[in-house]
């Protein structure tokens, strides 16, 4: 079965320290310092990975912040990628980064690979600031869009990737005139569901109330001029499942099995959401993805997607979303209902008969 990899070469470290993160917690797992992968994981990782079978080999690299681990080290990824690459190999290569530290020097080596950039940026100045803040609490929004521009000097694809939270969910125009006024045209909008250890939601994560409102009215002002020229992620998805009935996100899917998580050290997990040790799957050094793939704890987390609650079965909408991300599910059980579930039915409703409309 096919699948990408999304590596985190940093592991949880990074230079920011935003509020709404929930993957800081994960140093508790690792040795005390700096979390940097060594030369000889990853040419382990590229090498095994470049040598199952795939249409594509797929490396997302993400954090923490993976542009700590600096820019000679993702020279070595492709020079690795290059080298180790059987003939007529299609690589490709995605960086989710906050930005802060793009340079000239970056961007061009990211356009010549073309890596896929996708920068977080949560709207408008001010709502941006509220919770990505810097080492001394200050704002990261400028520093942000200064990577932005070392990209776009370069010729560097990229997209934006919005954070849904407290600070931005009650003003979705705002955010969304924000970003294509400085002629971002492509977008992901993704929600911020936290919950502490007692069960309660975050401060700073949405309400299922408060999503669905946020889709319904940015949809409006996406509908109203930019159907044919901005890209929205949820509703690209959503025009894909309605004119092929395929899913093109793992979201939207059946099945939790699209990807693994490969951190600093070599660990496999099973997803960004649960590098947690209970789903510690191996290590890229003794552990082929082929067996990985087949391990009963692997079989089992991928079929929680599908162990929804049983008022989904009815549900209209079940296509779209197949009871949601099983991280969204109440007290992480897979068998209940998304904490967001009332916000996406009420996003279909409105939104569904207009999205038929642009397929026609």
């Amino acid at each position: 079965m096919p699948f990408s990899l999304l590596v985190k070469p940093a592991g949880p470290d990074c230079n920011l320290r935003c509020r709404y993160c929930f993957y800081a917690g994960r140093k508790e797992m690792f040795s005390g310092g700096a979390h940097r992968m060594s030369e000889e994981t990853l040419r382990t990782m590229i090498s095994s990975f470049l040598g199952t079978a795939q249409r594509e080999h797929v490396f997302g690299w993400q954090g923490g912040e993976p542009t700590l681990m600096g820019l000679e080290f993702f020279r070595q990824v492709t020079r690795l990628q290059e080298t180790l690459a059987p003939p007529g190999t299609r690589i490709g290569n995605g960086l989710q980064t906050n930005g802060t530290l793009l340079t000239d020097e970056w961007a061009e080596h990211l356009a010549r690979y073309r890596f896929l950039v996708g920068v977080s940026l949560d709207g408008a100045e001010a709502q941006h600031d509220r919770f990505r803040l810097t080492l001394g609490g200050k704002g990261s929004y400028r520093r942000v869009m200064e990577g932005i521009g070392a990209l776009r000097r370069h010729g560097a694809e990229f997209n934006v990737l919005t954070l849904v939270s407290k600070a931005n969910v009650t003003e979705p125009e705002k955010a969304y005139d924000a970003l294509v006024n400085q002629g971002f045209l492509f977008h992901q909008y993704i929600e911020c569901v936290e919950f502490d250890a007692a069960g309660r939601l975050q401060p700073y994560a949405i309400t299922g109330k408060e999503w669905g409102t946020f889709l319904c009215r940015l949809f409006d002002r996406w509908h109203a001029s930019d159907t044919r020229r901005v890209s929205v992620r949820l509703f690209d998805t959503i025009l894909n499942r309605l004119a092929h009935g395929t899913g093109n996100t793992c979201a939207c899917g059946t099945s939790c099995d699209t990807y693994f998580v490969v951190e600093h050290n070599g660990d496999i997990f099973p997803c960004d959401f649960h590098v947690l040790p209970e789903w510690r799957l191996g290590n890229v050094r003794d552990t082929p993805w082929d067996v990985a793939q087949r391990s009963p704890l692997y079989r089992a987390f991928a079929e929680r997607k599908s162990q929804w609650h049983p008022s989904c079965a009815a549900c209209p909408f079940l296509q779209f979303c197949h009871g949601d991300c099983p991280k969204n599910r109440l007290g992480a059980n897979p068998a209940a209902r998304s904490h967001l579930c009332d916000g996406w039915q009420m996003f279909y409703r409105h939104a569904l008969p207009r999205l038929r409309a642009l397929l026609i």
